[in-house]
């Protein structure tokens, strides 16, 4: 069972781990960037990215967040539309990303997903997001579901990110947050710690700068 006449030899090649490894490690944080699905004055889906910010910063990330308001609906305009040049450029500086989106009809706003859609998967030949890590999460007006992150997994897959295992749903979002806008303290944020934030900063982690365990 070893004959491969279609695989040339010459190109197949042993594992060199001191060619593998050889990235020098970054001087600068982790960049994540973290886009949120909703309009809203009080956007729950804008609130669990804030809290996620600080959570990312408080583990030694820089992080950035886009604020999708003006952003037109693709082919709505051209990519010279400054808040698409913004969110692309965003894309760029960043080494990870996190996705929030409210479930409405049980689906992703078409808010989210106009983000997503303004991202090429090339780039004057570069590919903004191959190989890049991705949280998913989303709120929930009602009982708990995961429509939306599931949607956020396939278009994360599609994207070429690595998305991590673990997502975060909150249900009943209006229920915890507080009048000033933070997370209040519940096994829903302690998921988002736990499953889709601090694993996407240890991937990170892992993949660039050195071995560590997910936080």
């Amino acid at each position: 069972m070893t004959d491969t006449p279609n695989i040339a030899d010459e190109y197949c090649h042993a594992v060199d781990e001191n060619r593998l490894f050889i990235a020098p490690r970054p001087a600068h944080p982790p960049r994540i960037l973290l886009l949120y699905g909703s309009l809203r004055e009080r956007s729950f889906s804008r609130l669990t990215t804030e809290e996620a910010a600080r959570v990312l910063t408080r583990f030694g990330a820089e992080t950035k967040t886009f604020n999708p308001g003006g952003l037109p609906l693709p082919d709505d305009d051209t990519a010279a539309h400054p808040k698409v040049q913004e969110l692309r450029d965003l894309v760029s500086w960043s080494e990870g990303m996190v996705w929030c989106s409210p479930e409405r009809h049980g689906a992703m706003t078409g808010v989210m997903k106009a983000q997503i859609d303004w991202i090429p998967l090339s780039l004057v030949a570069v590919r903004p997001t191959q190989g890049k890590t991705l949280a998913v999460m989303q709120v929930c007006g009602g009982s708990q579901s995961f429509n939306a992150v599931n949607q956020l997994r396939i278009l994360g897959r599609w994207m070429r990110l690595i998305t991590i295992p673990n997502q975060s749903s909150t249900a009943k979002a209006f229920h915890e947050f507080d009048e000033a806008g933070r997370m209040k303290p519940s096994p829903y944020y302690d998921r988002m710690v736990d499953g889709g934030i601090g694993e996407i900063y240890a991937a990170d982690l892992r993949d660039s700068r050195l071995p560590c365990r997910a936080l």
